[in-house]
Order: structure tokens, then C-alpha cells, then sequence
């Protein structure tokens, strides 16, 4: 290892270079010095968006009535297919109890239609009992049918056709008079699964819109129910930007309420028309399960600007940043041999511990990583 060399011996050391101590450090002081590396950077775009739930609904009217029912308040969670809201359906009760009995009477009316037809079919004519000459219905098949026959003014068999007919229409009247009360029925059951609202999945209430009493119409928002165990940040990215943004892409993002910690969101959905308006593209990314977010919170989508062109910029350790109230600063080595407290201008973080520096610095530059707490600008250097 090297001990004490003059400072012109130095040369340049990179990050990972062997650490090299100052010269006019204590020497408990662990300051070293490093050359300032510089990265490709793309320009970012900051783009505010709002945390949304993946999944959410508005549980509307569909029937005309007053609210009879509330599950519970903002916040609370149900499951599926729990009902979360109904309506007051007494009138439709008292439809189908009607609707019931109607379906009862057609179901009477067909089964009689049918043994009528039976017995027309086996006793031909046994509803005529009295014809012809008035006696009996058999001495008038003998001699009165048959007469009538043979001088052409009747015939029985057209009359045998016709009965026959008339019983099997009877039988298609009834029927179709069942399949009109079982749809009438079929209709107020309809009715009736309208005046409830169902939980569609596992989720909680996000927004009560009415109160129990209130009477509402059809179409009328009664409530909003999201599922919050998956969160999506939601933006709107201009037409421009578009070009660098599919679906799979991971980009950074910060949340309202911890700007300090950058997450990583990935695109999870692109809308396929832009807004004829704002000239902006509606896309939503996923955010991690460990964000500590919830819906309607601001977040900012870090989008790479592919029509600008790419930077080269500055990184230096955030170790190496010294605070000057809210100003950050580097200590940079002259070559005088003394040090130099710079003020910089700085970006974002790229998560190994450096920070990359948007003013103040250049690439090849020679700063104090890690300075000693007692370091002053224009310290000299032996």
C-alpha cells in the first residue's frame, strides 16, 4: 500500500480505485479522493398522475325506488356477490304474488284443453246430445247424419275435422297463454334482482353517493366500489412522448407522500385514442405491493423525452455531498492543492448510491469523497 504520496503522484482514481489518503487529513480522517464519472442520460419528463384502484365500479339505479339499504360506510370491505345496496320492492312483490297466480290459472287452463282434445279425439261429438229429430245422439248418427250425407247437405267428416281443429287450437291458446304469464314472471324476478346491488369482487366502498331514504331514479349513482389491493398510477402522457412508452416498460415514479423514495412502475396499459382536446395519451402502470399508497393520491411518472438528445452528466457519490443549508455542494480539488466548495444543482438518484449532477460539476474532475466535518474550502494541500 501506498503511504504518503506527493500529491502531483496522485493521478486520477476512479471510483473504484484503492482509497488514497489526503495529505493534510488527521489521519482518523477517512476522506478520499475520487474523479468525477460521467453517465448517458435520456431527459426525463415529470408527469403528475393520480393513484387509482385497477379495478373500480359506480353502483347505479336500475330501477325507480327508495333506497332501503346501505352495506356500510366509506372504507369498509365486502366480498363478492355481498349486496351493498337495495332498493324498496314491496310493488314488485305484490306483481309477482299476481304474476304467480296468472301463471297458476294458465297452467289449469292448458291441462283442460289437452283432455278435451282427448275426448273429442276417442267420443267424436259426445258435447251434442241432442240433434236432428230430438231424440238421442245415437239414433241421430244413424239416420239423421247419414241422410244429410247422402242428400249433400252435411258432411260429418268436415265436422269431425273441424272439431278436432277447434280442440287443438284450444290447446295452443292455452299454451301460449302459459308462456305469457311464465315471461311476465321471468320479468318481475328481473325487476326484483335490479333493486340490489352486488359486490362484482373483493373490495371496499370507496364513496357513498346516496343515504338510506333517499329515492332515486334509473341510471342515478348510488356508490363507488374499488378493489385497492392492486394500485396503477394513472397519467396523462402528451402525443409527443408516446413514441418511448409501451406496455412493459419500467419507469420511475415518486409518490406525494414520500418524495424522497422512488418506485418502480410498470406499464400495464396504454389507451388506444388519443384526447382529441389535450392531444394526450391516457396510460396506466402498476405499482409495486409495497407502496404505501392509496387511491386518489398524487404521484409524478418520470417519462424519457426520446425526441431530445441524450445527456452526458456528471455522478458523484451522495457521499460526497456536503449541505449548506438546502443547497448541495462537492468539495473539488484545485490545482492549486487546495480544496474549493462547490454548489451544485442536482437530479435524480440512480439507486447504487450516487446522484447525478445536473450544474456545477464537470466529468474529470477531481472531488473529496466522504470530507472530514472540520474541512473548509481553501484548505491547501502539502
Amino acid at each position: 500500500m501506498l503511504h504518503r504520496l506527493p500529491l502531483a503522484l496522485l493521478g486520477i482514481i476512479s471510483l473504484s480505485a484503492t482509497t488514497l489518503p489526503l495529505h493534510a487529513a488527521p489521519a482518523e480522517m477517512s476522506s478520499d479522493i475520487i474523479v468525477v464519472e460521467t453517465n448517458n442520460k435520456q431527459n426525463l419528463v415529470f408527469l403528475g398522475g393520480t393513484v387509482v384502484p385497477a379495478r373500480e365500479v359506480t353502483i347505479a339505479a336500475q330501477m325507480p325506488g327508495r333506497v332501503e339499504y346501505i352495506a356500510g360506510v366509506e372504507g369498509d370491505s365486502f366480498a363478492t356477490s355481498t349486496v351493498l345496496v337495495a332498493l324498496d320492492d314491496d310493488d314488485l312483490l305484490a306483481q309477482r304474488r299476481a304474476a304467480w297466480a296468472a301463471l297458476v290459472n294458465a297452467d289449469a287452463a292448458l291441462r283442460n284443453a289437452g283432455v278435451q282434445y282427448t275426448r273429442e279425439l276417442v267420443n267424436p261429438g259426445s258435447d251434442r246430445t241432442m240433434q236432428g229429430m230430438g231424440v238421442p245422439s245415437m239414433f241421430d248418427s244413424m239416420f239423421t247424419k247419414g241422410a244429410s250425407n247422402m242428400m249433400g247437405t252435411r258432411s260429418s267428416g268436415m265436422d269431425r275435422h273441424a272439431d278436432l281443429m277447434n280442440r287443438s287450437a284450444g290447446i295452443q291458446q292455452a299454451r301460449s297463454a302459459l308462456d305469457q304469464a311464465r315471461s311476465r314472471l321471468e320479468e318481475i324476478d328481473a325487476k326484483l334482482r335490479d333493486t340490489v346491488g352486488k359486490a362484482p369482487f373483493d373490495g371496499v366502498i370507496l364513496k357513498k353517493l346516496v343515504e338510506v331514504g333517499d329515492t332515486v331514479q334509473p341510471g342515478m349513482p348510488l356508490l363507488k366500489f374499488a378493489d385497492t389491493s392492486k394500485l396503477q398510477v394513472q397519467v396523462e402522457v402528451p402525443a409527443r412522448l408516446m413514441f418511448g412508452v409501451r406496455e412493459g416498460d419500467v419507469f420511475d415514479a415518486r409518490l406525494d407522500v414520500n418524495k424522497d423514495e422512488t418506485l418502480r412502475v410498470v406499464v400495464a396499459q396504454i389507451f388506444p385514442m388519443a384526447d382529441p382536446v389535450r392531444h394526450t395519451v391516457t396510460v396506466k402502470l402498476d405499482l409495486p405491493a409495497h407502496a404505501q399508497a392509496g387511491p386518489g393520491m398524487y404521484s409524478e411518472v418520470m417519462i424519457p423525452d426520446v425526441n431530445s438528445p441524450t445527456q452526458t452528466l456528471p455522478v458523484v457519490p451522495l457521499a460526497a455531498l456536503v449541505w449548506r443549508g438546502s443547497l448541495p455542494a462537492v468539495y473539488v480539488l484545485t490545482d492549486r492543492g487546495d480544496t474549493e466548495l462547490r454548489v451544485l444543482r442536482i437530479g435524480d438518484k440512480d439507486g447504487k448510491g450516487n446522484v447525478v449532477v445536473l450544474s456545477g460539476l464537470h466529468g474529470g474532475e477531481r472531488i473529496i469523497n466522504r470530507p472530514n466535518a472540520n474541512m473548509r474550502s481553501a484548505d491547501g494541500f502539502r
